[in-house]
């Protein structure tokens, strides 16, 4: 289930949670920094369209290492609960009313760990998410469920 979702304009700037997204096929999330081409890695050609991480990883960081990854500091979009993300691999997903399709892992970066907190990257690490694109546009909402296709 999809438990939080955050987005940003452009790169570097603070994430912001919000209800639902619009996705939008070959690009990714309607107004967030990777969809609008301002992302920070863009230049460096490195860009997912949609960025998922496990609340239970999230979970496992504050608990573990006592750094605060609950307000968007992960910088990732959407926040899943319930799922292991590995599961994807290889695979198309239904999540609300876009179908998304696994990429390839996403890594922390030592970006991350800039605009957050030291430790941020090594605490991260194992546990940085996913990538995905939008094969099908549509509405993502924070409840929403993930259902893997085929």
């Amino acid at each position: 289930m999809v438990e939080e979702i955050y987005v940003t304009s452009e790169g570097s700037a603070p994430m912001r949670r919000v209800s639902e997204v619009e996705t939008v096929a070959g690009c990714g999330i309607r107004g967030d920094r990777y969809c609008e081409g301002t992302g920070y890695w863009t230049s460096y050609g490195d860009v997912c369209e949609v960025t998922l991480i496990s609340a239970e990883d999230l979970d496992h960081i504050e608990d573990e290492f006592g750094i605060s990854v609950k307000n968007g500091e992960h910088r990732r979009n959407l926040v899943v609960r319930g799922l292991d993300l590995s599961s994807l691999r290889g695979r198309r997903f239904r999540v609300g009313e876009a179908v998304l399709e696994y990429d390839r892992p996403r890594p922390p970066c030592r970006h991350v760990q800039d605009l957050s907190e030291p430790g941020m990257t090594r605490a991260l690490k194992g546990r940085g998410g996913i990538c995905a694109r939008v094969v099908e546009a549509g509405r993502i909402r924070a409840g929403d469920r993930i259902e893997p296709l085929g």
